[in-house]
């Protein structure tokens, strides 16, 4: 298996910033693995591997607009990470994206160019 292969893309297609990030990819000459999370959803243990990686907590790739999130509780600071990833698994639209995972690390890439530091 080469670098390339471990190249994952949590990719939304409606999603501008994420298709740059695509594309920007591409251009760099990968072809990583798209995987349309909206379609395939999230198990506990993906998400919680991505915020391992990506040093981060759940809360911060939580997607606040166009979503449920405050009407939820969600972006309540007394809001859980367990709850934070239950709500993230019945509705996939509450993980912010895209999300680029690399033998070099994971990271939330708004702006797309982000994705660059994981190349």
């Amino acid at each position: 298996m080469t670098a390339q292969d471990e190249i994952v893309i949590y990719h939304n297609p409606a999603c501008g910033t994420s298709r740059n990030t695509l594309a920007l990819l591409r251009e760099k000459g990968f072809d990583p693995k798209i995987v349309e999370y909206l379609k395939e959803g999230w198990t506990k243990d993906q998400l919680i591997a991505l915020a391992a990686r990506m040093g981060v907590s759940p809360r911060e790739f939580l997607r606040e607009r166009g979503t449920k999130a405050v009407e939820l509780g969600l972006t309540d600071p007394t809001t859980s990470d367990e709850a934070i990833v239950a709500a993230m698994i019945l509705d996939p639209i509450l993980v912010n994206r895209p999300i680029v995972s690399t033998p070099k690390g994971a990271a939330l890439c708004r702006p797309a160019e982000l994705v660059l530091g994981l190349l």
